[in-house]
């Protein structure tokens, strides 16, 4: 009996960390496909148009199912909130995410969302939803894991160096089998791919401080992500509608990566993502969910390697090094940070069990 009771309690420990695991691996997915896709003309406005319908259609069914009973009502506050919610990062996040991934490879693309964990502290700073006190040391690691972060991000942008050749890349053709003429935009722009990214990473981390917050008002999970779907999925035509009108054959569908790459990304991405997100914020807040970016980024580096025949530089090794390093002082201050609260609790108990017998 205390054998399982101790597996259960290991369980609900783990499930935050399997949870953040899943989401970085389905980041490696996305960053290769999308890539692919992206190379063979698909749209970045009607890839976002079409994930977060397919999203919002699997999702919504799920939502009324499980949660027609504990629901929320709905309030014209909610309402206005989750349609600024289903703007930042369905819309903005994801187009500019795709616009900066044609300027740059998968890689730079996954690196620089290292900024997410850095620009989320800084929110959730703003915002009181991280404990920071300035003299304890693991405040401290926290706010230099941020900083060295970012100048990870401006060495990775800035700084080139040689090749680095990898055994499999010095004679590799491309194992992805489309040929050039298939090919829309190979032309490279770090710096426009850059700012493009960076403004995503913005978006997204206003997104998680956004939908933390909105946790305490509307704590129904799988509600929450079918209605910012939603919300996504009509912005987001809208958006498209005005920005490529006249251009009906974006519109068109095949039996091709782009349509497999619309369902990954609405069933994976989109939806699941951001009900994990909100399941593991519940627990660890919206700062430990962007803290495993990481983990995507190192994948990504070592597949597009191979499949994409992506080079790597030593600039850009030794820029994703520093963010890694800077990271991992954010995610110890934030393990600091759980220790002391879980000692406050402990202690707390014990001083109204005491109070309590006497």
């Amino acid at each position: 009996m205390m054998r399982n009771e101790r597996v259960v309690k290991w369980l609900n420990k783990a499930k935050p960390y399997l949870g953040v695991a899943f989401l970085q691996l389905s980041n490696v997915g996305s960053a290769i496909i999308s890539k692919v896709a992206l190379n063979q003309g698909m749209n970045p406005f009607t890839f976002t148009v079409y994930r977060n319908v397919i999203s919002a259609g699997f999702f919504a069914p799920l939502a009324l199912i499980f949660e027609w009973r504990t629901r929320p009502t709905m309030t014209i506050s909610i309402f206005f909130k989750i349609i600024l919610l289903g703007l930042i990062e369905p819309v903005l996040g994801n187009n500019l995410y795709y616009l900066g991934m044609r300027f740059a490879t998968a890689t730079f693309a996954v690196t620089m969302l290292n900024l997410v964990p850095a620009i989320t502290f800084l929110l959730a700073w703003i915002f009181r939803l991280e404990n920071v006190k300035i003299k304890r040391l693991h405040t401290q690691a926290k706010i230099v894991g941020t900083t060295s972060t970012i100048g990870g991000a401006m060495i990775m942008t800035l700084v080139k160096g040689p090749t680095i050749v990898l055994p499999w890349t010095k004679h590799s053709k491309n194992i992805v089998s489309y040929s050039a003429q298939h090919v829309v935009n190979q032309h490279t722009d770090y710096i426009k791919a850059a700012l493009l990214l960076t403004a995503c990473c913005c978006c997204i981390a206003c997104s998680r401080i956004g939908q933390a917050i909105m946790l305490k008002s509307y704590p129904a999970a799988l509600s929450l992500t079918a209605l910012i779907c939603m919300a996504g999925a009509v912005q987001s035509t809208i958006f498209t509608l005005i920005l490529q009108r006249g251009n009906a054959s974006i519109w068109s569908l095949h039996w091709d990566m782009r349509l497999f790459t619309y369902v990954y990304h609405g069933l994976l991405r989109s939806g699941t993502e951001y009900y994990i997100s909100v399941i593991v914020m519940k627990v660890k807040g919206p700062v430990f969910v962007t803290s495993f970016n990481p983990l995507c980024m190192v994948i990504v580096a070592i597949v597009s390697s191979f499949v994409l025949s992506e080079k790597l530089y030593l600039g850009r090794v030794l820029g994703a090094l520093v963010i890694v390093v800077g990271l991992g002082l954010v995610l110890w201050g934030k393990s600091k940070d759980q220790t002391s609260s879980d000692n406050n609790d402990h202690n707390h108990a014990r001083i109204t069990s005491t109070s309590n017998s006497t």
